[in-house]
């Protein structure tokens, strides 16, 4: 057969282990035997080998010896140490070395089977197992999006959505994670509806129906948990989903301890301007405009328009007569982050450390403007692929890791997530209508009401008017607002881009997580 796997068995009794040999070829397993280390790694330079049986103590050169040059050879070729030895420090250093798995002699054919089974068939059986359990799953949350679900479950269903997404990739389900695209498109359909008919409501109603949103997600799910001498670093990392987070958790917890894994609403716009301004003010935009008429900037308006933040959360603390010792940090750059890396310690005498981390952001709007970043990360899989890459190498972590042998709380949250756009939308407005692709506001703008949530009186949605006439329009699920002007060309160049600013899962329903040291 030529699709035999091929098993290099080496042994200095290699004699004795006909029977086993025997049952793997009846199994369909191609043999090749070896009696030493030598001959072993002679083989390894003529054959392709799919994994290594290797007997620990042979005469001559020994088991951990030939596992060292095999592995220069065939560096991915899974080894499975064979040993009569059960010494934990003979098996730490062959740990160390990188096998795959070791069995003790005497080894029973089924033993062999088994670890054939988990070292070579594993991709497969747990894509197997995979698609089926997703399989039971989907009828049930095909029924639940059908019944009208509330805040609470509607974070669960996307929650739910995200184990799966991270499941099917890992399992290398193509045709599954189709299907669980067309769900997930499915869910976002009823969940636009869903904000459409809540939202306002959740605005001026304070019950157990409305959700913790950005403007009170300091005061509920942050200052409570501030413990006088412990410091509290709060990490606002922008722009960040929950399947992103749940891509970085892993290398979080080597140091922190998960406590809680909570959510939150993003207040509309999903965009840094609103959303991050409501978080340090405690406020909703309009009452932001309002409280700091010279802080407060319309999209059109030159100047940036998150450069308040520390002053919005000094007044935050001080309304609610929180007595707090605070430093605030923005990250937008390299030399920003390494900065910040090496100065960590010198905030471990405040009671509260902010730091706000752009870097997920600025990859999104890079994957719009630049082409080398389109084909790194042109789908959701790597998009988050590179979110965890540069996670794991970045000033962020080695500061995190700095004061992970510290008594600390850590906190991370964000402010606003990010959708793939697919489908485009007509938008007419005159030349002063704002360019978010996801949200847009102007006079007499002229668009399908079917694609949009509409609000003629933005005070409503607690937004400022721009002027006295100005609209609001918020693109629902995954769609994108183009101008009439040179249509194809901005239908192309923006299509299967991340956007934020509208409505959907993946931008309104956040992360808030709450850590300490292990």
């Amino acid at each position: 057969m030529a699709n035999e796997p091929t098993i290099l068995w080496v042994d200095d009794e290699i004699e004795l282990l006909k029977p086993q040999i025997l049952f793997l070829k009846q199994k369909g397993y191609n043999i090749i035997e070896a009696s030493n280390g030598i001959d072993a790694l002679e083989k390894c330079k003529r054959e392709i080998i799919d994994i290594v049986f290797l007997d620990e103590q042979m005469p001559g050169r020994s088991g951990l010896e030939t596992l060292t040059d095999i592995k220069a050879i065939q560096p991915s070729v899974p080894v499975v140490m064979i040993t009569k030895s059960e010494e934990e420090n003979l098996m730490e250093e062959a740990i160390g070395s990188q096998i795959s798995d070791y069995l003790i002699k005497p080894v029973k054919p089924q033993q062999i089977l088994l670890t054939l089974k988990k070292l070579l068939d594993n991709r497969r059986l747990v894509s197997e197992k995979t698609t089926s359990l997703y399989q039971q799953e989907f009828q049930q949350i095909f029924a639940r999006l059908s019944n009208g679900l509330n805040q609470e479950e509607w974070a669960d269903v996307y929650r739910k959505l995200i184990y799966w997404e991270l499941e099917l990739d890992n399992a290398k389900t193509d045709s599954m994670r189709d299907v669980l695209a067309m769900q997930k498109s499915e869910a976002n359909t009823e969940f636009s509806k869903f904000i459409i008919k809540n939202y306002k409501q959740w605005l001026t109603r304070h019950d157990d129906n409305t959700p913790t949103m950005s403007h009170n997600v300091l005061k509920t799910k942050v200052f409570p948990y501030l413990e006088p001498g412990t410091p509290t670093f709060l990490l606002l990392i922008d722009n960040l989903r929950f399947d992103q987070w749940k891509v970085i958790h892993p290398t979080i917890s080597e140091s922190f301890r998960v406590i809680d894994e909570d959510y939150f609403y993003s207040i509309l716009p999903t965009s840094t301007q609103y959303s991050r301004n409501a978080i340090f003010a405690g406020m909703m935009p309009l009452e932001i405009e309002k409280r700091f008429p010279n802080f407060w900037l319309n999209d059109e308006e030159e100047g940036g328009k998150n450069l308040h933040e520390s002053d919005f959360l000094a007044d935050q603390l001080v309304r609610l007569k929180k007595d707090v010792k605070f430093s605030y940090t923005k990250i937008t750059n390299l030399v920003d982050g390494k900065s910040f890396a090496d100065n960590i310690y010198n905030m471990m005498g405040n009671d509260l450390n902010v730091i706000v981390y752009n870097f997920v952001d600025m990859l999104s709007h890079a994957r719009t403007e630049m082409n080398v970043i389109k084909e790194l990360a042109d789908d959701e899989t790597a998009y988050r692929s590179i979110t965890q890459s540069w996670f794991q190498h970045s000033p962020l972590h080695d500061a995190l890791l700095k004061i992970a042998s510290k008594k600390v709380n850590l906190i991370i949250l964000t402010d606003h997530g990010t959708i793939r756009v697919k489908e485009p939308v007509k938008v007419i407005g005159d030349r002063e209508t704002s360019t978010n692709l996801r949200y847009k506001h102007g006079r007499n703008l002229n668009y399908n009401p079917k694609d949009v949530l509409e609000s003629r009186n933005p005070n409503e949605l607690m937004l400022p008017k721009p002027h006295i006439s100005s609209s609001f329009i918020f693109a629902r699920e995954d769609k994108y607002f183009v101008y009439p002007n040179n249509y194809n060309y901005h239908v192309n160049l923006y299509r299967n881009t991340f956007q934020h600013g509208g409505i959907s899962l993946e931008e309104m329903i956040i992360p808030v997580i709450r850590l300490s040291n292990k």
